[in-house]
């Protein structure tokens, strides 16, 4: 019998190529998540041509899009069942856009004009939620079993940060590579960027063209219940579904962040180390830990339990960045690379592991929303998450280029910065992302569901049908 029909009443098996294939749809989407991340922000100021207070507004407002998009796309996901795939058909469908705007978003022709910024990384915005939200819907469709779950997200993270890995060595090595001065920072390197995310973005929808190919979904609602779904859910669903509620915070913060400390990351590798040949090697350190700690996950959580694995790699994290902030402060360690790596290190192990594996809460919620009402709404919950998520990237690119702003970053200099300016950038690397995974630690300690609770609400709701 192939392993992918195994079943107990929607506790499906899940091949190894199952398992990659979905994990590719990530893979493809961090490729041009990461890249927006890490890199947008000193694409807009340095090669674009935008003072950093107008890339943060403008960082606020394409959130504040999202905020209104998100929950159509959820409701319209949960309401259609395409011949394509009820979720999987927006990888294609929402995948090639994507595509083009990401590539369009990283094109120098229209330097400095404000509007094209707003068009392109709307459009990138509208798309890349078209694909975001049903793919992380497809998560909770194919099957209910906790643990298959688990090895699911493990695979899932573990290509995720593969995509990580090759943005964060792999976009400033080809951008420095293709730039006329060697720069990846300078207004020269309009066209190696745009050749770069070319190459990426054309990667990416391959990669999720193969997640099509790999993926189906089997635990879904019911069609005659589907054209009750409306965009107005998501907020019912959020103040009825405590974990939810719980889970969503620990979006916001978690992704906050990742991407304050993302976007900053590069500006402290130029400015404050003054090591920019580093760069490549700092940020994929970014993800290199997953390599190592992710395949160990389903074994972490058997020994400690889901919360207090949580509590042990957040704490790695702040640990982390306590060891870069003192190294940062003192002129003697600063010069010494291999400190500023191996800090590095441990805060990514630590941020890998709690944010890699919050993901495989989404189904909990969804099941535990099921059960108490009775509708499987996979859309509109991720819909919800995704418009915190979403924050939290926007909080990545409003606070850097205020904090920047405000302690006088000159964008027109590829070389050095003042002192004050240099410790705006180490406020971002170090300070606000520890002071959220605090927030973050205290968030988490409220989620109610372990797996035994987990598993008794999917056996009963499986048993009602």
């Amino acid at each position: 019998m192939d392993i992918h029909t195994v079943k107990t009443k929607g506790f499906y098996k899940l091949s190894w190529v199952q398992r990659v294939g979905f994990g590719s749809g990530d893979l493809a989407q961090n490729l041009i998540y990461q890249t927006v991340a890490q890199y947008l922000l000193i694409f807009y100021t340095n090669v674009f041509g935008l003072p950093a207070a107008q890339a943060a507004v403008m960082f606020l407002v394409v959130r504040l899009v999202d905020v209104l998009w998100d929950p159509m796309v959820g409701a319209f996901v949960d309401k259609r069942s395409p011949k394509l795939g009820k979720y999987r058909a927006y990888l294609v469908l929402g995948g090639i856009p994507l595509t083009a705007f990401a590539i369009l978003c990283f094109w120098n022709g229209f330097s400095g004009s404000l509007l094209y910024a707003y068009v392109t990384y709307v459009g990138l915005s509208l798309c890349y939620t078209l694909v975001n939200v049903p793919y992380g819907a497809l998560n909770a469709s194919l099957t209910r079993d906790t643990d298959e779950i688990t090895k699911l997200t493990s695979t899932r993270m573990f290509l995720a940060n593969l995509g990580g890995l090759a943005v964060a060595y792999g976009i400033p090595t080809i951008v420095q590579y293709f730039s006329p001065d060697g720069k990846m920072n300078s207004s020269h390197a309009g066209n190696a960027w745009f050749i770069t995310m070319t190459i990426y973005a054309l990667a990416g929808l391959l990669l999720l063209v193969f997640c099509y190919t790999q993926t189906k979904e089997r635990v879904v609602m019911e069609e005659d219940k589907t054209s009750e779904v409306k965009a107005s859910d998501l907020w019912v669903e959020f103040v009825r579904n405590r974990p939810l509620r719980v889970l969503a915070f620990f979006f916001i913060t978690a992704f906050a962040m990742m991407a304050i400390g993302n976007s900053a990351g590069s500006y402290y590798m130029i400015y404050n180390v003054q090591a920019p040949e580093w760069l490549p090697y700092f940020a994929a350190l970014g993800s290199i830990p997953a390599f190592i700690f992710m395949p160990m996950v389903p074994a972490i959580k058997r020994w400690i339990g889901k919360k207090q694995m949580f509590y042990v790699f957040l704490s790695i994290a702040i640990l982390g960045m306590a060891m870069l902030y003192v190294i940062s402060v003192i002129p003697a360690l600063r010069t010494q690379i291999w400190l500023v790596l191996a800090a590095q290190f441990v805060k990514s192990t630590g941020i890998i592991v709690a944010t890699g594996y919050m993901w495989a809460l989404v189904p909990e919620v969804i099941s535990y929303g099921e059960h108490t009402t009775g509708r499987r709404i996979s859309g509109i919950v991720n819909a919800l998450t995704g418009i915190f998520f979403k924050a939290g990237m926007a909080l990545g690119g409003v606070v850097p280029g205020f904090v920047l702003a405000f302690s006088g970053f000159d964008e027109k200099n590829a070389v050095s910065q003042s002192a004050f300016a240099q410790q705006g950038i180490l406020l971002l690397v170090c300070v606000i992302p520890a002071a959220l995974l605090v927030l973050s630690i205290f968030i988490i300690s409220k989620y109610e569901l372990d797996d035994k609770r987990i598993d008794v609400i999917n056996r009963e709701i499986e048993d009602r049908g």
